[in-house]
């Protein structure tokens, strides 16, 4: 008799635990496989993690046997299981939680399937095709039938269309056989780029690959590749993915946004054929359950895909590589919370894999890491820089405008003079233009000009936007619509008011200046349908449109040779964030969008929109001097006391219950409290520490309140996280609570 060790498919503290069952003489069961198995009166799902020969001391009346496996195969990799137990140690999550991460989340409950098609042939592939149809000779349309399946097998759909009760007949009479075959839906199917041949490598690409091709053979190496934009960093990439191949490896490349999901595909399909498959959340349920399918059956050995793609099922995995890795869309915001980047570390560490990070703008932590003078837990980068853009075509000539003299001008447009006068020259030359502002919607907020009173959401603590499409309030939270008031609902004035400039404004504006000049505007509202985001770009790429006006999503990644001019509409939009990375945040912005302009031949030109021109990070931008940048922010960083001196820490409680999510947030501060009033030497590790609202005070319906600790990153610090990391641990009725350390925001 076999026994496994099973987790079931319940997400539930008091279940999170390994149940033993019994296999069923002659089931042949692997550890990883899926599983249908009895769990009180219900029949659950759940995951054999380990099969052995003896219960463990498990009481035989208590063992029950398991019902049958839901796959042929193991659907967890062993890699993948003991991923899933470090990150659950890591995010504090519970095992079946990390688990479900590994697989697409449609095949629970099977609420997907194989997708088939029905084939017609001849049963007897050897026989006289003109001898059967002469048999049939006052039926012509079977005669047809038998001739079109001549040629070999054909869709029993298309026979039947072309014969009606022909093809029932030849099948009753044993001449033709039907056999259903599996069909596997796949994205970007009818993008087949022809097959490219090799460009010659520039000297950096050349550096850069003599340090990682050797790393990646010995199954070692952590990189950092620090390239400007247009420097080739992609064939840096293909070659060093095109050496794991022949190595018999795996590879796994992850870019920030799906935007780039088919520009980067596309790339690499040009030159490993249909061996690149596609992971992320766009994909339609069918489509990611049959791509993850031939990634873990090894017909896909090159995985392209957003931040969930880092769980790819490779087996064999020989290298990692993460696109614009400073994106913060790495970042999961929803619990288990993890970064993809370490996550990918770990990956790698654990089967022998190498790690590029890269990017233009490396995140000030990340860039630290790769200087020898700075310690850090996750361990040293090895830096390689590419200063120059391939043919050493020059870097776009950035121009900051002052929107302050413009005021003084009376211009209250969303174009600056220089702006317009740009855009007319560029569009008179028959080139295309680029517009960024990180906000989307027509108006960032709704006002009453006669109270002040905001239009909020009833479920989130933040404001709604208005959107013109469809004349909607809505928040982008939660996703809550609602029709904007004709009165205010606080004092019943009329006077209500559309304050701020968003995405759908800019194309407004655009049209009412230009017009005649036609526009693709990029952001999540108009890229939340299928394949969306590849018609947009490709729209844009075939000149169907002079001008792409659009919010982050295309700011990174995106090659279009015809653009000479981006135009950045309000850089102060991401620089009076209240978070400390908001200077590193509109750097990278305005150095990544100024990127897109110039690539080919001709010169580009950007024009920046500010009202603070006199701001190091902007200046620095214009420069595009990351090596400027680097040294004042990390200077500040230093004399404030942020990452990477310190680590931000918060234990966040949720739950519709305000006056819980309260004491339950002062309780956690108070065994904090307690834990230094025992250990008073570790109490000089913490910089702060205070139970507050957490600054979006309610979200999607839930009350948040935050312990939140600011602590050295040096010194016996991580005694201090084990205690944190105990009382996020312990359960609390009616609430939940996450430990984030340094996370994506602290909102």
């Amino acid at each position: 008799m076999k026994y496994a060790e099973v987790v079931v498919e319940i997400a539930a503290e008091n279940v999170s635990r390994l149940f033993t069952y019994a296999v069923p003489e002659g089931m042949a069961l692997a550890p990883g496989t899926r599983v249908l198995a009895p769990f009180g009166p219900r029949r659950v799902e759940g995951y054999a993690l380990r099969i052995k020969d003896d219960p463990g001391g498990v009481p035989p009346e208590k063992i029950r046997e398991i019902i049958r496996p839901l796959e042929d195969y193991p659907a967890l990799l062993p890699e993948l299981v003991d991923l899933a137990y470090w990150l659950t140690e890591k995010t504090h999550c519970l095992p079946v939680e990390a688990l479900r991460l590994m697989l697409p989340a449609q095949m629970r409950g099977g609420r997907v399937k194989e997708k088939t098609t029905e084939y017609a042939a001849l049963a007897d592939p050897n026989a006289d095709v003109d001898a059967l149809a002469a048999a049939e000779g006052r039926a012509p349309k079977r005669q047809q039938i038998l001739r079109a399946l001549a040629d070999g097998p054909r869709p029993a759909a298309e026979m039947r269309a072309l014969s009606g009760e022909g093809l029932k007949k030849l099948v009753e009479r044993g001449i033709v056989a039907l056999r259903a075959e599996e069909t596997l839906r796949r994205p970007f199917a009818a993008q087949t780029p022809e097959k490219a041949a090799d460009p010659q490598l520039t000297r950096d690409q050349q550096a850069a690959l003599s340090e990682i091709l050797p790393a990646l053979r010995r199954g070692e190496g952590r990189f950092l590749l620090c390239g400007v934009t247009g420097s080739g960093k992609t064939e840096v990439y293909i070659r060093a993915v095109r050496e794991a191949l022949e190595m018999g490896r795996a590879a796994i490349v992850l870019v920030p946004e799906i935007a780039l999901t088919p520009q980067m595909v596309s790339w690499f399909r040009a030159r490993f054929g249909t061996g690149a498959a596609v992971l992320h959340s766009r994909l339609s349920p069918g489509e990611r359950f049959d791509e993850w399918r031939r990634i873990r059956r090894g017909e896909a050995r090159v995985v392209i895909g957003a931040r969930s793609a880092v769980f790819a099922p490779c087996e064999r995995l020989g290298i990692i590589i993460i696109d614009e890795e400073h994106e913060q869309s790495y970042l999961s915001d929803k619990h288990p919370r993890y970064d993809a980047r370490e996550v990918a570390q770990r990956r790698c560490e654990h089967e022998g894999g190498t790690l590029i990070l890269a990017s233009a703008t490396p995140s000030l932590k990340t860039f630290a890491r790769s200087l020898p003078n700075m310690r850090s837990s996750l361990g040293r980068l090895t830096l390689l820089e590419m200063p120059r853009r391939v043919l050493d075509r020059p870097l776009p000539e950035i121009e900051v405008v002052d929107m302050r003299r413009e005021l003084e001008l009376g211009n209250r447009s969303v174009f600056s003079g220089r702006l317009d006068a740009a855009l007319r020259a560029c569009l008179a030359r028959g080139e295309q233009a680029m517009l960024f502002l990180n906000r989307r919607g027509y108006a960032t907020f709704v006002s009453c000009r006669a109270c002040g009173h905001v239009m909020k959401c009833p479920e989130c603590d933040v404001s709604l936007t208005y959107h013109r499409e469809g004349d909607m309030l809505r928040c982008h939270y939660c996703g809550m619509e609602m029709k904007p008031p004709k009165t205010c609902p606080e004092c019943g004035s009329p006077y209500i008011r559309y304050f701020g400039t968003g995405t759908q404004k800019v194309e407004e504006a655009l049209k009412e200046r230009f017009p005649g000049v036609t526009s693709v505007r990029m952001d999540l509202d108009t890229t939340s349908g299928k394949d969306a985001h590849a018609k947009l770009l490709d729209a844009f790429r075939r000149g169907d449109a002079q001008v792409l006006v659009g919010t982050q999503m295309i700011a990174k990644g995106l090659d279009f040779p015809r653009v000479t001019l981006v135009g950045v509409i309000a850089a102060d939009a991401t620089l009076n964030l209240p978070d400390y990375r908001s200077p590193e945040r509109t750097f990278e912005l305005i150095v990544q969008v100024a990127g897109r302009a110039g690539r080919a031949e001709r010169k580009g030109h950007v024009i920046v929109q500010t009202y603070d021109p006199e701001n190091y990070a902007i200046e620095a931008a214009a420069r595009q001097d990351f090596r400027a940048f680097f040294e004042t922010e990390f200077a500040r960083r230093r004399r404030g006391l942020y990452p990477p001196f310190t680590m931000l820490t918060r234990l966040l409680v949720e739950t519709p219950d305000e006056a819980l999510a309260r004491r339950t947030a002062e309780a956690l501060a108070a065994g904090m409290e307690a834990f230094f009033d025992e250990n008073p030497e570790l109490r000089r590790q913490v910089v702060q520490m205070r139970a507050m609202e957490a600054p979006v005070k309610r979200l999607r319906g839930k009350a948040r309140w935050q312990v939140f600790l600011k602590l050295y990153s040096r010194g016996p610090t991580p005694r201090v996280i084990e205690k944190i990391e105990a009382l996020a641990a312990q359960p609390v009725e009616g609430a939940q609570v996450y430990l984030e350390i340094d996370p994506a925001t602290m909102l």
